[in-house]
Parts: structure tokens; sequence; C-alpha cells
């Protein structure tokens, strides 16, 4: 099990958490859970860490993601693609 606090990251996560930050993003991490292994490899390199363990898969908290795409990057999978936000409608 990955913890908040294995991130090679900043260890200031809890108060990264309570901003909500989600509206910087032009682009959006979106999972192809066929193709993720649950490796982790995308919670642990989250600067915000804002994966949540789903048992199976990791979901991104959209309220807090950057969109920097390091998730995408270091997925071995390519599980994770990242899409314009423009895709998107307001709500999800």
């Amino acid at each position: 099990m990955i913890f908040k606090t294995e991130s090679p990251w900043s260890d200031a996560n809890q108060v990264m958490l309570k901003l909500d930050t989600g509206s910087w993003r032009t682009e959006r991490p979106v999972l192809d859970k066929e193709k993720c292994n649950y490796c982790g490899l995308c919670a642990l390199y989250c600067p915000p860490q804002c994966m949540k363990d789903m048992s199976d898969h990791y979901e991104v908290n959209l309220a807090f993601c950057k969109g920097c795409g390091i998730c995408a990057k270091e997925c071995p999978k390519q599980a994770y693609t990242m899409k314009p936000e423009g895709e998107f409608t307001h709500e999800g």
C-alpha cells in the first residue's frame, strides 16, 4: 500500500488538499481501467497526492488535480491519457 508520506514530493499534501485548485487545469487525466495494473506509480508521483486508492485502480480527485500529466507519463501501461478540459462538461 502506498501512503501519502511516501511521495517523493512535499509532505504538505494535507494543506494542499484543503484548497479547491482543480479549476487551474487545461487537461485532465482519464483512466482506462482495463489497462491499469494497479501498480501505484501514478499515486506515488502525483505532486499534490490527489489519487484515491479504489482497491483495483487509482481515481483522480479532480477538485485538486492540476493537470500536470505526471500520472500519465509515469504509467507503464499507459492507462492514463490527458484530455483537454474543453471535452468535458462543467460537472464531469
